[in-house]
Formats: C-alpha cells, structure tokens, sequence
C-alpha cells in the first residue's frame, strides 16, 4: 500500500503531525509511506524513521499552475492512500486531480466533494491540543479501514531522530563560532516570524543574556529565520556581554541539529520552540497572546502572565502588550537556572 501524506505550512504544525505520522506507522506498518511537504520541511523530517520517503515541492506566484504541476507530478507514484493535514481547497484538489483513489480530509474550505472521505471537525477543537486534531484524522482511517479506535488512547508521542553525522556537524558549527562546548549552551529564539506579538522584547532577551552569560556561565547564542535577524540584533545590541548571532545563518536541518546539540531553548512561541523538545532538549516557552491548551510544545515548559485580555490571538498588540512586559527577566533566567543546574554536564 502507498499512502501519500500531505504535510503542514508551519513548522510548528509540522512537528505537531509527529504523533499523527508515528501512529500512521503503526497501523499501517508494511506500507510505503511518503511525506509531501514544502523544501523547507524535509530538514525537519530528513532522519524520520516514519517515513519511507520526503517528496518537497516549492509554490509559485500561480496556484492553478502549482495544483496543475503537483497533480501531474503525485500521479507517477500511483499512491492509494491520501491523507491531507491542511484544511486547504487547494491541497484536496491537488490530491484528486492526482487520482489518488481514497482522500482522507477534515470538511473545511467547502471541498467535501474532492474527498472520498470527509473527517468533521470534532466539537474539542479548541479545547484540546493540536496534536490531537491531527491524530483524530488518523482515528477515522483507522476506524475505516481495521473498524478499531486505538489512536487517541495514548498520549502524543512527539520524538525526532537526529542522526549522529548531522550532530557531529552541528558541534562544528558551534566550535568554529567560537562556542566553548565545555560549558552549557543556551539558545534564545527572539522573534516569531508571524506575529510580533508573541515576541518578549528585546531588552528582555538582551538582559537574560547577560544574566545567562554573568550568573550561569553559560554560552549563549541566537536562533531562528532570516526574517528574524533585525530583532536578533536589537537583544545583542543591548547586551553587555554578547551572545553569538546565529540567527539567519543556518538552514532549517541544521538549526535542528543545532537544536539537539545544546543544553536549553528559551523562546517565544515560534516554531524552533516545538523542534527542540522533539529532539530532547530542555525548553522554556514565553507565551502571551496565543493558547498554551492547544499549541503549547509539547515536552516544554511555560511561562506566561493571567491578564484578561489573553489570548487574544492577535498579530499586533492594540495596547501596552502586558502579557510580556508582566513576565521578568529574572523570572525566566530562575527557571532557567534550574533546568541548567539539573541536567549532566554539557553534551
């Protein structure tokens, strides 16, 4: 059997199909199974031992030309199995027009009629994690096919695999950087590529730094996108010690092995922050306007401030964004301290 899976646009929404992929696995454990995602995803999934195979694709400016070109392309593996984690009109087009002959899909965007098999939204939608919607769409196939429920009675099992040559390769990268790796290392993830309203500010960071560098001994250095480099220079800017900037200077794999590599994540809410307790690392997560009950990582601790208007979801704070100005410096580097004082010496 070919089961063709389409993945998510997110990276943290890639790493919350972990659970879901694994327990495709287990119930179909002879079958050829293919992760279709974006070019950007497979440094997620590269050593996913899930997975048989990782098909990427890149979007154009012309979605009818993409639909068109992705069909053609998914219709030389003859695939029998569909399973589509975005809620997309386009992604269950794309599936049909490549004849995949069984479309697993949730009943959104009004494409019921290019699924063989509609999925409704369950009523806990916004009550559970992320993790289980995503897991509910392999329940349904699970009960079509073998007429069992297996899927949901265990909790999330979200691990990734790191290979040891793309680990090797990271402590390269840290020790050309200048990285002393008998210390512990501690990455910030700064930005949030999607909404600036998850970001704790800058002189927060900046002050963590120096509390992290001065107090704890610790290395620090800067994660994330391209797109996050300007807020990465502001929190080195205000530093007095300087932390490393790598932000924007590796690609998704090898921040991923990055990742593995260190002692402790402290984050906003941003993608980086899912990857890192996926490959066992210690992570501290800074949530204010988004919902810690659906997309907290899972593995991670939270710190977050009860104000009244949170979560509110929204990209740009309309007022004085107290859920992050509530939440100290000092607060975070406590946490912080003990996670470092608990764990082995550096790796």
């Amino acid at each position: 059997m070919k089961i063709l899976v389409r993945g998510t646009n997110w990276v943290g929404d890639a790493v919350m199909t972990i659970p879901a992929l694994r327990h495709l696995r287990r119930i179909f454990p002879a079958a050829e199974i293919t992760l279709y995602t974006r070019t950007w995803a497979e440094g997620i999934f590269r050593d996913a031992d899930f997975l048989d195979k990782i098909l990427t694709f890149d979007k154009t400016k012309s979605k009818i030309k993409d639909v068109l070109a992705q069909a053609k392309e998914l219709r030389k593996y003859e695939f029998d199995l569909a399973v589509l984690f975005p809620n997309s009109f386009e992604t269950a087009l794309v599936a049909k027009l490549a004849r995949v002959p069984r479309r697993f899909g949730y009943a959104k965007e009004s494409r019921r009629f290019l699924l063989t098999d509609t999925v409704e939204i369950p009523a806990w939608k916004n009550e559970r994690h992320e993790v289980f919607y995503y897991s509910n769409l392999i329940a349904a196939i699970e009960k079509e096919y073998f007429s069992r429920e297996t899927v949901l009675e265990t909790g999330p099992q979200i691990d990734l695999a790191v290979s040891a040559e793309r680990r090797g390769a990271a402590r390269k990268i840290l020790e050309a950087n200048g990285v002393d790796l008998s210390r512990k290392t501690v990455a910030l993830g700064v930005g949030s590529t999607n909404s600036r309203a998850k970001r704790w500010h800058a002189e927060s960071y900046a002050k963590l730094n120096d509390l992290l560098q001065n107090e704890a001994g610790a290395n620090v250095i800067l994660v994330g996108a391209k797109d996050e480099t300007e807020v990465a220079r502001e929190v080195y800017a205000g530093a007095e010690k300087k932390p490393l900037i790598l932000t924007g200077k590796t690609n998704l794999a090898e921040a991923v092995a990055l990742l593995s590599e260190i002692d402790l994540l402290v984050s906003n809410d941003m993608g980086l922050a899912h990857i890192a307790p996926a490959v066992g690392t210690a992570t501290i997560v800074i949530f204010g306007p988004t919902n810690e009950k659906t997309t907290q990582p899972i593995g991670s601790e939270i710190i977050r401030k009860p104000v009244d208007c949170a979560p509110c979801m929204l990209r740009d704070c309309p007022i004085d964004h107290r859920c992050m100005t509530r939440i100290s410096p000092e607060e975070v580097f406590e946490k912080a301290k003990k996670i470092l004082n608990a764990e082995s010496p550096s790796r």
